[in-house]
């Protein structure tokens, strides 16, 4: 169920503590694209180092490339971008507002009961699979939806609308030299395909992974980070031999739920989408999807793409992209299962799984806190490192553990305000644990070691700080 006061909460929070802003806010900013602060780019690198190394290092027949985000126009007509790339939109006509059709009227159906609104979701999808936009003008009209603006009905023929940003490259602006912001990575790699195959000798079956910007003219960017015009994705395009391609779907399908799973997040929060309308090149679809504040949304798609990327490819270059089976002692265009994820839908996922406001008041005290309870793998910082005082040797002892551990993990050292203080703002960013050094820690090498999640406290050796974060943190 949607939770719009938590989600504006979760933006507040965003800000106020260096986790994400409005891109370019002295300007009154810019709609749909954000920067990362100084704790949200940590968190996302984390998130994007853990997906790297479980796709990555964790795999022997998985490699990982950085493909440019220009490329030759022609990739994007091979691929049928350039043709096929859009949106079904509507325009109030007197509001002039326009929408994504989806959006409108998932918007609606959200404010009514949960299986009218189900009911209406899915007749919008067949539409849509049909692309009978006529009929689901209708179906705008039938059901009275209204824009938010202008509070009428006065509604626009539904039409495509084509998301690529396209520029010029060059010193002279003409159509020639027409080049665009690539709206994925996948084909990044699947122009390099030959090249990793050959230079790796890779065998079938085999997967390339990729993370990086994309960019897309989203008409209707909503949700704070989910959608955006300037995102970052990670993906794998795994190449396997023709007619191993739905066990190959099922076993990602698999492995990717276990992925996200092991972020701590319950399974409860996640559920499979398949997919009622397919997109032209593959042969199954579905998403994972979360349940973010504003309900269940996708966070990543499974697609089981056949051999239409390689093959489109081979047709519009004129160069062979087929691999040779030694088992098989054949050439054959590899078939292809791809996982997607969306970087920042991801870390949107954690925010949301991760905050949490507490009210910790008693008889004798009114108390309260807000948590971002991270994984320990995924928190920016890692390690508070607290000195009572700012005297008595106690900040040169809290150094010294400083520099032991800030080569293995991000730490964090404040000497300002009083401990409790200094607890809580730890807890705002995530940090998961906490040590304070302290007068008798000069006396006996101890020091108080704080957890977030419990706030339970205890006394360890300074020695063995580093150990134990480090146990903690560990991913595999």
């Amino acid at each position: 169920m949607a939770n719009d006061n938590k989600l504006q909460n979760i933006i507040a929070h965003c800000k106020e503590y260096g986790f994400v802003f409005q891109s370019s806010e002295i300007y009154d900013g810019l709609q749909a694209v954000y920067d990362y602060g100084q704790y949200g780019s940590e968190l996302k690198k984390n998130i994007r180092d853990y997906w790297w190394k479980s796709m990555v290092q964790m795999n022997d027949n998985i490699v990982g490339i950085d493909a440019a985000i220009f490329m030759h126009p022609t990739v994007w007509k091979a691929s049928g971008h350039v043709d096929n790339f859009s949106d079904p939109m509507i325009d109030n006509k007197d509001s002039q507002k326009r929408y994504r059709v989806d959006h409108l009227v998932e918007g609606y159906a959200e404010t009514l009961p949960k299986e009218e609104g189900a009911a209406l979701i899915d007749r919008m999808e067949k539409l849509l699979a049909e692309n009978d936009f006529a009929g689901v003008k209708q179906l705008i009209e039938e059901k009275n939806i209204k824009c938010g603006i202008s509070g009428t009905c006065n509604w626009t023929d539904v039409r495509q609308f084509n998301l690529m940003f396209s520029t010029e490259m060059g010193s002279v602006a003409d159509e020639a030299n027409v080049v665009y912001l690539r709206p994925e990575t996948a084909q990044g790699i699947f122009v390099n395909f030959l090249n990793v195959q050959k230079s790796g000798r890779m065998k079938i079956p085999f997967g390339i992974a990729q993370t990086g910007k994309a960019f897309r003219n989203e008409i209707v960017a909503r949700g704070f980070i989910f959608r955006m015009r300037e995102f970052e994705q990670m993906e794998m395009q795994f190449f396997v031999r023709p007619g191993t391609q739905k066990e190959w779907y099922e076993h990602w399908k698999e492995t990717r739920m276990k992925w996200h799973l092991s972020l701590g997040i319950p399974a409860e929060s996640y559920r499979f989408h398949d997919h009622v309308k397919l997109a032209h090149y593959a042969d199954a679809a579905c998403d994972i999807e979360y349940d973010f504040p504003m309900g269940f949304k996708e966070v990543e798609g499974i697609h089981s793409r056949t051999d239409f990327d390689l093959k489109q490819h081979q047709q519009y270059s004129g160069k062979k992209l087929t691999y040779f089976d030694t088992e098989l002692n054949q050439h054959y265009v590899p078939y292809v299962i791809e996982t997607s994820i969306g970087l920042d839908r991801a870390v949107m996922m954690v925010l949301s799984q991760a905050y949490a406001e507490e009210d910790l008041s008693t008889e004798e005290k009114k108390d309260d806190r807000v948590v971002l309870r991270f994984p320990p793998m995924l928190a920016p910082i890692k390690l508070a490192i607290l000195p009572l005082t700012k005297r008595d040797g106690l900040p040169d002892i809290a150094r010294e553990l400083m520099d032991e551990c800030r080569p293995e993990f991000k730490c964090f050292y404040e000497e300002k305000d009083t401990i409790g203080k200094r607890y809580r703002r730890m807890d705002a960013i995530g940090t998961p644990f906490c040590v304070t050094i302290d007068h008798q820690t000069k006396d006996d090498q101890t020091v108080t070691i704080r957890y977030r999640d419990t706030m339970l406290q205890e006394r360890i050796p300074i020695s063995a700080v580093k150990q134990l974060v480090l146990d903690k943190i560990k991913a595999f």
